[in-house]
C-alpha cells in the first residue's frame, strides 16, 4: 500500500486557529503546564497570534491546578502529585486561596465553569486544526463558528454506559474515516506519523495527565480527558 503523507506535516492552517488572526507564534496543544517534564516528542503545536498563545495562559494555569487539588483532595503544595502544580500554588497564595475558596466540605468542589469552558473549547479547537488540516478549513475557518455542544465532567459521575459509549472511539458512528490526506486518516490507517501514543482512537500525550481523540462524524468531535479526572467533549455540527 502506497504510503499516504499528511499534509499536517508539511502545512498548517494560515491563520491562528483561535481567532482567525495573523499567526505569528505556535502554539502547543495541550499547554505544557497541563503535562510533566520530561515533555513529549512531536508534542503538538498549531499557528496562533501572540495575543492568543498568552491569553489563555491563566485559565490553563487555574485548570491544572484546579484538577490536581481535586484529584489530591488538598490544596496542600507538600501533598500534591505533582511538582509543577505544587511549585505555582506555592509561589502564587492568591491562586491557591481562589482554588480553596471553591472547595465545598472535603470531597465536593465548584471550579470556575467558565475558565474551564475556555480551556476546554481552545484546546479542543487545537486538536481539530492539528488532526484534520486541511480539510478543517472547510469546516471551521474562516468562520471560527461556536461549537454546537460544550461538556465536561468527572469521569467518576459518568455511568458505565456513559463511560463505554465516551471511550469507545473505534466503532458505530466514530468508525468513519477522516479525510484522506490529514493526520487523523494517517493515525487510522497506517498507524502513528509522530511519537505520542496511540490506543484504541485515543492520542496519548502523557499517560496519567491528557489524552485526546478527534474524528469526523457529521461534522467533528473531539474529545478529550485530563488528569484521568476530568472528560470534556465538544462538537461542531
Amino acid at each position: 500500500m502506497k504510503k499516504v503523507k499528511p499534509i499536517g506535516e508539511t502545512s498548517q492552517p494560515r491563520i491562528c486557529v483561535y481567532c482567525g488572526g495573523d499567526p505569528d507564534t505556535r502554539d502547543h496543544v495541550p499547554s505544557k503546564v497541563l503535562l510533566d517534564e520530561p515533555f513529549p516528542d512531536d508534542l503538538p503545536a498549531v499557528p496562533a497570534c501572540s495575543s492568543c498563545n498568552v491569553g489563555f495562559s491563566d485559565d490553563e494555569e487555574y485548570l491544572a491546578c484546579f484538577l490536581e487539588c481535586v484529584v489530591c483532595g488538598t490544596t496542600d503544595p507538600q501533598a500534591l502529585h505533582r511538582r509543577k502544580v505544587s511549585r505555582i500554588l506555592t509561589m502564587k497564595p492568591l491562586l491557591r486561596h481562589r482554588i480553596d475558596k471553591a472547595r465545598e466540605g472535603c470531597l465536593n468542589w465548584r471550579g470556575a465553569t467558565q475558565r474551564i469552558q475556555n480551556v476546554v473549547v481552545k484546546l479542543a479547537r487545537g486538536h481539530a486544526a492539528f488532526e484534520l488540516f486541511p480539510h478543517i478549513e472547510e469546516l471551521l475557518f474562516p468562520t471560527l463558528e461556536e461549537p454546537s455542544e460544550i461538556a465536561f465532567t468527572a469521569l467518576d459521575l459518568l455511568s458505565d454506559k456513559e463511560r463505554s459509549s465516551f471511550e469507545n472511539i473505534g466503532s458505530g458512528e466514530l468508525g468513519l474515516l477522516p479525510e484522506i490526506g490529514s493526520r487523523a486518516f494517517v493515525r487510522r490507517v497506517e498507524g502513528n506519523p509522530d511519537q505520542l501514543g496511540y490506543e484504541d482512537g485515543w492520542i496519548v500525550v502523557q499517560p496519567g495527565l491528557y489524552r485526546y481523540s478527534v474524528v469526523e462524524s457529521d461534522g467533528v468531535l473531539v474529545r478529550m480527558v485530563l488528569r484521568e479526572y476530568l472528560a470534556c467533549e465538544v462538537r461542531w455540527n
